[in-house]
């Protein structure tokens, strides 16, 4: 596993529709005959999983629904050790420092590639928080909807009606997990966190001794690959970069830092935000 780099140096940039653009990355390589096995291999490994993850899935939540209502307490390590086994079937190194919070609240972590729904998985049971769009997305949006993603619009007029569903779903135990950055990066820096992404976790309605847990991810490139090699951003296309990963040979690996929980009480959204990304900072890139 190589060793972490320094950052780039010089300011981010984003585009208008908030995605971060930040150098150009270079071009995927293209896979010779080794490379196109193991893609085969591993990408044909890892659908069987989630295809076998997701029909197993549905019993499971039946009989969370009989005995435990809206909480999750099997699908939710079920999900988890899938997302495990996901990672050792493509090759890469996976780390976990620290531990779950148990008590009521959300997690926020920085956000680099399509790879941390995997890695973010496996670090604890949690629900991703995404876009609205996402949910139209072929195949995505089926392993989004057995996943329980929590969904948003950003619309004021369905403000209220989020929030509430944000209330109901933590005090029924979720833990929903937010990119306060807005947008994915090249895994080298953490983006300013957005203080607006807080303020639904001051909510009145939410439930008491409400806390907030940052999460670090730290991307380690495989040896004589650049720095970013995992980092998906601005316009690069999904299949190139997915067909990159699971084509190289000898991987490199990923370190999540799970940091003390932050109580709410007391914090003002921007406090909040502070606090947060100078968690994610010590732990991560940047």
């Amino acid at each position: 596993m190589s060793a972490h780099p320094s950052p780039p140096t010089g300011p981010p940039s984003r585009a208008p529709s908030g995605t971060w653009r930040g150098e150009t990355p270079p071009p995927p390589a293209r896979p010779g005959p080794l490379g196109w096995a193991l893609a085969l291999s591993r990408g044909l490994s890892v659908i069987s999983v989630l295809l076998i993850g997701v029909i197993l899935i549905l019993p499971l939540r039946a009989i969370e629904r009989l005995f435990a209502g809206p909480r999750r307490p099997l699908t939710g390590p079920w999900v988890q050790g899938v997302c495990r086994l996901c990672l050792w079937l493509m090759g890469i190194g996976w780390q976990r420092i620290g531990t779950a919070m148990r008590g009521p609240g959300a997690m926020v972590a920085n956000h680099s590639s399509w790879l941390d729904i995997f890695v973010l998985n496996a670090a604890a049971p949690l629900f991703f928080v995404s876009k609205a769009e996402v949910a139209g997305w072929p195949g995505i949006n089926i392993l989004t909807r057995v996943t329980n993603t929590h969904f948003v619009t950003r619309d004021p007029r369905l403000a209220r009606q989020q929030a509430a569903e944000f209330a109901a779903r933590t005090a029924a135990g979720h833990r929903l997990l937010f990119f306060p950055e807005g947008t994915s990066t090249d895994g080298l820096r953490v983006l300013p966190f957005k203080p607006t992404l807080f303020q639904a976790f001051l909510d009145p309605d939410l439930p008491p001794g409400l806390a907030i847990q940052p999460v670090s991810v730290r991307y380690h490139a495989p040896s004589g690959r650049a720095p970013g090699f995992y980092g998906w951003w601005g316009d690069m296309a999904l299949g190139p970069h997915l067909l990159a990963v699971l084509a190289q040979a000898r991987q490199g690996g990923v370190t999540v830092t799970l940091h003390p929980p932050i109580p709410v009480a007391g914090h003002s959204r921007k406090s909040l935000s502070a606090a947060a990304e100078a968690a994610v900072r010590a732990g991560g890139p940047g």
